[in-house]
């Protein structure tokens, strides 16, 4: 089919939305009715030669009683897809009344195999049938699409053609409809972009042969279609025979819907029963090919979207037991779990998980991510859990910046990843960064936020740049590592003052939580609360079912912002809690054994908090008391405050001999007893802090330490088992092109400009001031 025919065709069919659904459908309603009406149309006269063949078929197994009859049907269409229902379209052009009209038409629709209904459902076609009715508008909408200028048959329009046509309506409809033209459409500039950096580094090792493609957010399918398109040519050049198979996964209906029927016109029926999508079908939650492996992968995943839902449906980031996102990397579980708000880093684990190992080839991937794909999650979280995954495995092959304002629905930055599992030998170890964010082409009319588009010319040159693995300014090559850093935990020692004063030893009176609510009800149940708590618990459990709406809780407290209904009152669990009789009764405890070694003991300041922990000890053992050790740390904690010059607080003796000092791992040299031995001391959580020590640094982690923390706090020292790998990308960092200081004589000129231009409007208002 020539140029000129597929125009006209395109346009004849986006006229029928005019003529016949203007008033009766918002435009961005119009896909829904010309879409579904155009995989109709087409299938009505691919199916038109077969009908008689069909309906005898049908006759024959339903006499036979065979409940199976999909693949006997198919074979008497010589299709994938058949209609069972004595009318076609031809049948339907005119009725009496649009009520025989609309029963013929739905007679008619519910005979076409379950792929077919598939569509149609998703598409929800059925919906608009009444709209149209009411209208009178289905005869017209049938009429204009048998109008013989345009003919959908095999004989006018082949299965590709006719593929290319309905590409060319999606793709006009979602330009029409630019709020969400970028939802589910990537531009074709971009698709033939990700093609290119897939099959070209192969393009001279592909053979004959069958090969599988996978996008696991197909959206309309294009991606899918470019990549076959894309491989077929490569291997037709070399003279070698493809045949593609095409997978998919889409969880919109329509877009869904889209797709499929896309596949179906193009005759392509294997690859349509492998597109799976619906509302149901979430890539994440629910993975429509769990045991297969692809050749060749490509997708655009959504970016900042919740996945909320389908984390809860999984069992929550604990009860994750996927494993494509739970992954065994060096003999160690990694968890891939990302943020909720979140989930774009999970389709690249997906189909990372999904790679071919058993093939010459391998698998490559290219994915469209947005900028927090690069560097978002800390150490050891599900995004950079990822990104190491992937580096450490050696997948990750380059990643490509892409001109902002490039997507019809978003101006942010994106980047390509590009994956493969069998690295060529001069790209093993290293990764690519391409910055390509200045290589476009402006258009000359704006498609919603899309501005420019790759050329064919800035699509070779990117390819090229890919292809040559050279260092340039745009171009960059790092070693694996590069993007790699320990995230190290330093510790200080806690370092305390102690004095057993009465104010101190007052707050342990109500150091089971809600002090001010305690303080209160103190005030009005008194010292009964702590040793008669059973003769006061019934009027304090009304006072607290009362809470907040008496007066003496402050005017205006027990109602609303605008005076209506009374508040809630204390919350179950917090009421419950107040209600618990251990909890005064251990209050008013640790009140009297503090009063009791206050007595013991005075109120001296002990400005080494080891030697007044021992001397607290004493006195509890030579008084007979026996403390819970929780109980203790509270009496402890409540008579102590930090001081920077104090001694630092001993957590642990080792036994002498036992173990080497070592400072910089917390195991420090000190006299205990009066004798020599290795002690650990109690970390200060208010002066931790972390490190982030790059993998590559000379020397490690001690190196670092010891060159940019001990001069400042030689007191620190690292925890090992808090140690955790992370890895992030900072493109702007490693092309950053800092912008040239002024000189003097360019800030001097200026500013003499300035001052004569002052002195004229000075004068102008003096001459103006002096006229009488």
């Amino acid at each position: 089919m020539d140029q000129a025919t597929h125009n006209k065709i395109v346009s004849f069919i986006w006229g029928i939305a005019d003529d016949v659904l203007r008033d009766l459908f918002k435009r961005g309603k119009y896909p829904d009715v010309i879409l579904p009406m155009c995989v109709i149309r087409r299938m009505d006269a691919v199916l038109e030669p077969t009908k008689q063949q069909v309906l005898d078929t049908r006759k024959m197994l339903d006499e036979a009683s065979i409940t199976e009859q999909r693949a006997a049907l198919c074979d008497a269409a010589g299709q994938a897809f058949y209609n069972t229902s004595r009318f076609t379209l031809r049948d339907l052009k005119s009725r009496g009344s649009q009520q025989r009209l609309l029963a013929d038409f739905e007679d008619y629709l519910n005979g076409f195999s379950a792929n077919v209904q598939d569509i149609l459902d998703n598409f929800k076609f059925r919906n608009q049938l009444q709209t149209l009715s009411r209208a009178d508008a289905i005869g017209t909408l049938i009429n204009k699409f048998l109008d013989p200028d345009i003919d959908l048959s095999p004989a006018g329009i082949d299965n590709h053609s006719m593929g290319t046509v309905f590409e060319e309506l999606v793709r006009k409809f979602n330009e029409e409809n630019n709020e969400e033209a970028g939802e589910h459409w990537t531009p074709r500039d971009a698709v033939r972009l990700m093609a290119n950096l897939v099959f070209r580094p192969i393009e001279s090792t592909i053979r004959s042969g069958t090969y599988l493609l996978y996008d696991c957010a197909c959206g309309t399918g294009g991606m899918l279609t470019v990549a076959e398109e894309t491989l077929t040519a490569i291997a037709a050049e070399r003279g070698q025979q493809v045949r593609c198979l095409l997978y998919g996964q889409e969880i919109n209906p329509e877009t869904y819907a889209v797709c499929k029927a896309d596949m179906l016109l193009k005759g392509e029926g294997e690859s349509a029963d492998h597109i799976v999508g619906g509302a149901e079908w979430s890539t994440l939650a629910h993975d429509a090919f769990p045991a297969r492996e692809f050749d060749f992968m490509l997708a655009n995943p959504p970016y900042g979207k919740s996945w909320k839902k389908d984390l809860e449906a999984m069992g929550g980031k604990d009860g994750m037991r996927d494993p494509r996102f739970r992954v065994m990397h060096q003999g160690e579980e990694l968890s891939l779990v990302t943020r909720s708000s979140d989930g774009q880093m999970l389709f690249l684990a997906n189909m990372a998980s999904k790679m071919n190992g058993n093939s010459a080839l391998g698998s490559r991937i290219a994915e469209v991510h947005n900028g927090s794909s690069l560097f978002t999650g800390d150490a050891g979280q599900g995004e950079s859990n990822i990104r190491r995954w992937l580096i450490e495995n050696d997948w990750l092959e380059a990643i490509v910046a892409l001109p902002l304002n490039l997507f019809y629905n978003t101006g942010i930055a994106t980047y390509i990843w590009v994956l493969s599992n069998r690295k060529p030998a001069h790209r093993q170890g290293q990764v690519q960064l391409i910055d390509a964010s200045q290589w476009f082409k402006p258009l000359r009319k704006n498609l919603g936020k899309k501005n420019c588009e790759l050329s064919p010319e800035d699509i070779e040159r990117i390819s090229r740049s890919f292809l040559d693995f050279q260092e340039t300014p745009e171009s960059k090559i790092f070693p694996n590592a590069a993007f790699g850093y320990w995230k190290v935990t330093v510790e200080r020692p806690l370092r305390l003052h102690s004095q057993l004063s009465l104010k101190a030893i007052e707050t342990l009176r109500f150091n089971s939580g809600d002090e001010d609510l305690r303080a209160t009800l103190y005030e009005e149940f008194g010292d009964d609360l702590f040793t008669r708590f059973s003769a006061v618990s019934a009027t304090l459990e009304k006072r607290l079912a009362d809470w907040g709406s008496s007066d003496d809780e402050g005017e205006g407290k027990g109602e609303d912002e605008e005076g209506g209904n009374p508040k809630k009152g204390l919350p179950e669990r917090q009421k419950k809690k107040l209600l618990d009789a251990r909890t005064w009764e251990r209050d008013g405890r640790l009140v009297d054994v503090a009063t009791r070694l206050r007595a013991l003991l005075g109120e001296t300041l002990f400005d080494d908090h080891n030697v007044f922990r021992d001397r607290v000890d004493a006195a509890l053992k030579a008084v007979g008391i026996k403390l819970a050790a929780a109980d203790l740390k509270q009496i402890l904690k409540a008579v102590s405050w930090r001081v920077d010059t104090a001694a630092p607080v001993i957590a642990r003796v080792h036994k002498p001999g036992k173990t080497k000092a070592d400072p910089l791992r917390g195991l420090y040299e000190a006299a205990v007893d009066g004798r020599s031995a290795t002690v650990e001391y109690e970390p200060d959580a208010d002066l931790r802090d972390t490190e982030q020590v790059p993998l590559l640094e000379d020397g490690g982690i001690e190196a670092f330490i010891r060159r940019e923390v001990l001069p400042y706090t030689p007191d620190a020292w690292i925890r090992d088992d808090a140690t955790r790998i992370g890895y992030e990308i900072s493109f702007t960092r490693h092309f950053y092109k800092p912008q040239p200081l002024r000189t003097l004589e360019e800030i001097s000129a200026d500013i003499l400009a300035i001052e004569k231009e002052a002195e004229g409007l000075l004068d102008g208002l003096l001459k103006v001031g002096a006229k009488p």
